[in-house]
């Protein structure tokens, strides 16, 4: 799918062209820094549409900075951070709201509301248009993505810490968000829903388009990430393949931050091979 004919998630008829030199996501010499600390030292790096940026380094880097730094929770304090085209380091809260719709985040934190399971995922469907009907049916979608069908009724001091994580994630995906942003999601899960989890990531990826940056680091959720891909059988259903030597996935990209600075940017069969020191340290 060309970066000119993008699906609209919700009815399949194609929305508006996007200008092909801009992108989902960009980051141009962006700084910032905490008391005498500089966290992050003029990084600059994209993410075009339908493209994943796999984010990955050791603590306290600068991953979860730039999530938040995406949608204007923190700002900058150099540089340039473009959403879908728009400059958003400058933009008015209120036009930021507005932005911040088209966007599913799930943060370290899961942050939940202290409202039912399925009324965290409605949340803001009712101010996109949507109907009671589609809402409920929404709800019932996600649910089952995360595998919490059950749990539609529960307050959040009803749900164990998995179950929260994985409420969180859902609120995320309710709507079919264009951006999603995803920070450590599948931490503290078990290792069938964090499959599970990563499935859809690469669903929406490569079916839906959704352009994402994910913070990971878990190196084997990197893996899978990167090896597999999503495609349209004939019969119009989505079928997962593992990438081998006839194929090998493009809009997938890892980033590795060290010390303020992307030390790696690229496709992930040179980052497993890569002879940089701080790297094989990482990997090992």
């Amino acid at each position: 799918m060309s970066e000119t004919a993008i699906l609209d998630r919700r009815t399949g008829t194609g929305s508006q062209s996007r200008p092909i030199n801009t992108s989902a996501i960009e980051f141009r010499d962006v700084s910032i820094a905490f008391d005498d600390r500089v966290l992050l030292d003029r990084i600059s790096f994209r993410v075009p549409y339908g493209g994943m940026k796999i984010i990955v380094g050791p603590s306290n880097c600068g991953k979860s900075t730039i999530i938040k730094m995406t949608i204007g929770l923190l700002k900058p304090d150099s540089g340039q951070i473009f959403l879908e085209g728009q400059e958003i380091t400058s933009m008015p809260e209120e036009e930021l709201l507005t932005l911040r719709n088209k966007v599913g985040m799930v943060m370290q934190s899961d942050a939940l509301f202290s409202m039912s399971v399925a009324e965290n995922l409605a949340y803001r469907l009712p101010q996109q248009g949507w109907t009671d009907e589609e809402i409920e049916s929404e709800v019932h979608r996600v649910l089952q993505i995360v595998g919490l069908d059950q749990a539609d009724d529960l307050m959040p001091d009803q749900l164990s810490g998995g179950m929260s994580r994985r409420t969180a994630v859902a609120r995320a995906l309710a709507g079919s968000p264009e951006i999603m942003l995803y920070d450590s999601p599948c931490s503290g899960l078990d290792p069938i829903i964090s499959r599970r989890m990563m499935r859809e990531t690469i669903r929406q990826r490569d079916i839906d388009n959704v352009s994402s940056i994910y913070v990971t680091q878990n190196l084997d959720e990197v893996r899978y990430l990167c090896s597999h891909l999503y495609e349209t059988s004939p019969s119009g259903e989505p079928v997962l393949r593992q990438e081998d030597h006839a194929f090998c996935l493009t809009n997938t990209e890892v980033l590795m931050l060290s010390d303020g600075h992307i030390i790696f940017d690229g496709k992930d069969e040179t980052f497993w091979d890569s002879v940089n020191e701080k790297i094989k340290q990482f990997l090992t």
